[in-house]
């Protein structure tokens, strides 16, 4: 066609096998903390590599800097980088980002949660136990005397986002 030109983008597999190689290195980081687990990677166009681990008991902030600071020392040894020309952030994904795997999801049970399904609809509830393959939510249907107490399985495939909801 006139006008358009194609560009290659050799750039992403060196993307692809750099965040490989992270996601490798975080994984024998966290060989010596049985209780963290990496929830996400990734790399921006900037360089800036975002580390999101969690942990069945939580994510202290003493090992954050920990791992931060071994797989810093990682990435520059193995010179991916020019000039050390990359960001580094290792952090816990936070309270308001959506749960994403079978471990973040156990270790909330009990909770309550804001469950989006792909159709869009949106149920509120107590996350109430997890199966391999799906959740039990308990809500209350109904207000003043007519509330009752309902229980929905919902499988896991349903499910777009499941949120912790913080009440006070």
């Amino acid at each position: 066609m006139k006008g358009t030109i194609a560009v290659p983008f050799f750039f992403i597999p060196m993307a692809v096998d750099t965040l490989k190689k992270i996601e490798d290195w975080i994984q024998e980081i966290l060989a010596d903390y049985p209780d963290l687990f990496l929830v996400e990677a990734k790399i921006k166009p900037t360089n800036n590599i975002k580390i999101f681990i969690d942990g069945d008991n939580g994510f202290p902030i003493d090992l954050c800097v920990r791992v931060n600071r071994k797989l810093y020392k990682l990435i520059e040894e193995a010179a991916i980088y020019t000039e050390g020309d990359f960001s580094l952030e290792v952090s816990s994904p936070g309270i308001t980002e959506p749960l994403k795997l079978q471990r973040q999801y156990a270790k909330n049970v009990g909770r309550d949660v804001e469950v989006t399904f792909k159709d869009g609809t949106v149920k509120e509830g107590t996350l109430e136990a997890i199966a391999e393959e799906d959740i039990i939510l308990a809500y209350t249907e109904g207000k003043g005397k007519k509330a009752v107490q309902q229980k929905l399985v919902i499988p896991m495939s349903n499910i777009k986002t499941t949120i912790v909801q913080i009440k006070f």
